[in-house]
Parts: structure tokens; sequence; C-alpha cells
């Protein structure tokens, strides 16, 4: 080896070792400071630990899970109806490391994103001109830092060598890559780059003067770019440039959270990350799905009342959970609200047992028919018709009392033996 290759190996060796201790060091300062406490009882997600939570060490630093198998991890069992539906902010603190949860659902959904956006790109993304540097930032915290550090097992960064000048992201599932430095030029190819990685939704709003406001210098966050390929019931694209309170204006009963959302978001901090669930029902099991969930007061009159509901319609039909994350980007200060989509055939939740809060037990079927029921009961009465209740509440609510068909048949087996059955809850009646 010549001394003029051995000096150029020598200072290439360098610059990737400079590069991956630069990586390592952002990778631990990217939060300055630690989450705050969890004090609400029972606040903790699952998943969530309390020694996670309570770490006396740095929970700023993202956790690595270097063994970490994601064909192996079954996604989230989330339950988070309620007998009576309140629209309430419901924040739960969270840690950095639980950004983005993966399961071994990754690599069907991947392909699924891949075909919403070769069918429908121009309505699952965009962005205003304000949201173009935003959109690069969160590009390259989410496949620079955040990814590589927390699952090495599924994706790394590959630094520049003879045969690449550039830094790239490697997908190791997927068997993708894009660059890192330099990043892509167009912020369009950033979000499409992160719809392929991730099975989370982004929405990104930073804030601006409010117009014909009585109070001088009240600002509002609009939405300046969106990645959204999981839509429930609307079209993203026409969220964009949003403020919050015309994003919100279909809710019913939003005004009542719409203020205390606008003020925790004005002093959001760069080293918090924030959480909350919202469930919904659905007839189909599509995440794709921009129309057909949502009932409003002008549909009322051509409305068709779901009347017949049973084991095949149940087979399509899902619960859909988000389980949303709010948290802000340290350079342009942008809010990032993100979820990921879980979907549960009812089936599933029909046949599970729920822990009360009193330390009972009751059918997740029979809560589930509760929370429908209670969609139109707690303080915001108009949810019993938005989220199409309306239409279909009480065939399913009927639908989820109702016993197994293959139990019933096991279960009439044993009449003759005296036991009989319970026609509404499906359960055994043992006689005195």
């Amino acid at each position: 080896m010549t001394t003029t290759s051995l000096t150029g190996f020598i200072i290439l060796f360098l610059i990737v070792l400079a590069v991956r201790a630069h990586l390592w060091l952002r990778s631990r300062q990217r939060w300055t400071s630690s989450s705050p406490s969890v004090e609400e009882k029972a606040s903790l997600l699952p998943g969530s630990t309390v020694d996670q939570q309570n770490e006396k060490t740095d929970e700023a630093t993202i956790v690595p899970l270097p063994e970490f198998d994601w064909q192996k991890t079954e996604p989230l069992k989330l339950r988070p109806f309620k007998p009576k539906y309140h629209i309430t902010m419901a924040l739960q603190n969270s840690t950095p490391s639980d950004l983005i949860l993966m399961d071994n659902n990754y690599l069907s959904r991947i392909r699924s994103r891949q075909e919403i956006l070769s069918l429908h790109a121009s309505e699952v993304m965009g962005l205003l001109p304000e949201g173009r540097a935003a959109v690069k930032e969160l590009y390259t915290y989410l496949l620079g830092e955040y990814l590589p550090v927390r699952y090495p097992t599924m994706f790394r960064i590959v630094f520049p060598h003879p045969d690449c000048p550039d830094t790239t992201f490697q997908n190791l599932i997927t068997n993708s890559s894009f660059n890192l430095s330099p990043p892509p030029l167009d912020p369009l190819d950033c979000l499409r780059a992160i719809a392929q990685t991730v099975e989370d939704d982004f929405f990104l709003l930073l804030p601006f003067p409010k117009p014909n406001s009585p109070t001088e210098g009240e600002m509002e966050h609009k939405c300046v770019a969106f990645m959204n390929l999981h839509p429930s019931g609307f079209s993203p694209s026409s969220k964009l440039g949003l403020p919050l309170s015309q994003i919100h204006a279909p809710v019913p009963s939003y005004e009542k959270i719409g203020p205390s959302m606008e003020r925790f978001f004005a002093r959001l901090s760069c080293d918090k990350l924030v959480k909350r669930m919202n469930w919904a029902m659905q007839l189909r099991p599509d995440l794709y799905c921009p129309g057909g969930h949502h009932v409003h007061q002008e549909d009322l009159e051509t409305l068709e009342e779901v009347r017949e509901f049973g084991d095949e319609e149940a087979e399509k039909a899902r619960l859909r959970v988000e389980l949303q994350g709010v948290w802000r980007l340290r350079k342009t200060r942008a809010v990032v609200f993100g979820f990921k989509t879980y979907m549960y055939r009812l089936g599933e939740v029909k046949g599970e047992v729920l822990e009360m809060d009193d330390g009972g037990t009751m059918k997740t079927g029979e809560a589930l028919a509760q929370a429908i029921e209670g969609l139109g009961e707690g303080n915001a009465p108009g949810m019993w018709t938005y989220k199409g209740a309306v239409r279909w509440g009480a065939a399913v609510a009927r639908w989820l009392r109702s016993c197994w068909e293959g139990a019933v048949t096991r279960l009439r087996r044993t009449e003759r033996s005296g036991f009989s059955i319970d026609p509404d809850y499906g359960r055994l009646i043992i006689p005195e």
C-alpha cells in the first residue's frame, strides 16, 4: 500500500468515526431534560413499565433494543372505551423511547402503505411552503437518529465509503434505502420515505397570528404538512392550512377542549412526549377510510339503519384504536401530532374478559356494547351520531351481547344434563 493510499484510508476512517460519534451524541442529546413523572392513577399505556417511567437515569435517552424481534412482538391490545363517552384531552406522559412502536404487523402494513401511496399520493400527503423545514427535520430525526438507535435489528445507517459518498438509511426488513446526507431535496420525497418506513401517520403544526382576535398577539396552530395513509372518516388533504379549531370543526363538543389544546401546544417543550387514545367502530376492515365513518346532521334524512348484523358482518367489522402522540421538533419548533392505528376483529374483542376498576371482571363484548350505547350519554352526546352509532349501534351491541354460534352448539349439548343458556349474554346457567 502506498503512502498516499494509507493516508487516504486513515482520513476516511477518521471521518466515519467522527460521524458515528456525532450521531450517537445527537441521539442522547435530542431531549435535554427528563420527562415529567406520571402521577395519574393507572396512567401507564400498555407496553410501558413503571421502571421505564421512573428511571433515575436520563429518561431523555433513546434506549436501544439490541435484541428486538418484530416478528415475535404482538400488537398492543388497547381497550380505551368507557361506559359513557366524555370528550377530554386525556393525555398521558410517555418517554422518547416509545415514540414509535413496532410489532409483527410491520411488513404487511408497510406493503399496504406502499399500495396506498401509489393510488392516493396527493390525498395522503402534502405541505405548505412554511412546512418544508419541519418535514426535513422530522425525516432527519426519525431516519437519522431515532429508528437506527431504538431498533438496530431493523434499521441501520450506512456511512460513506469508496463506493458510495453519501450517508444512507437502510431498512433491513424491506431492503430499502434513503439518503440522509444529503437528504432528499423535495420534502414530498421525505414524507414518502417516512410513510414507507413506519406505520405512524403525522400532522405538523406551526403557530400563526389568529386573525380578528380581540387578544393582541394571540396565536393558533395550523397544519403546515401531513402524511396520513390511514385516515378515518375524513379527507387528509382537506386539513392542510387549517387551524386546529377548523380541523376539528365537525367534532361534537370540541369547543370544550379546543382552547386547552391550543394552550397545551403553545407551551409544549421539546423534551416532552405525551400520548392519548381514540376509538371508533367501522363496518369494514380497511385502514384507508377517508369517508363513510362519520354521520352528520344533514345525513340523517337519508340514513339507512343497519338492522341485520351477524357473524358474517362481524367478521368484516373492526374496533379501530388510534394511539396518538404529541411532541415538538427542536429546530423548527413544529408540533408533531402522530398516531398509529390498531385494528381488532370484533370476534377477538368479544371473546375477552376485561378487568374492571373495582376489581371485578366483565366480558369485553359487554363492555364495548355499553360504550357504544354510552356515546350519547356523556358530555358530548353528539358522538352517537358523529361516530355512526345512530346507524349501526343497536345492531352491533346486540351481536356483542349474543353468544358465539359455535359456543351455543357446544353448550346446548349440555342441556340434557339440566343446563341452559342465557340468551342475552351466552352464559351457562347451572340449575340450583
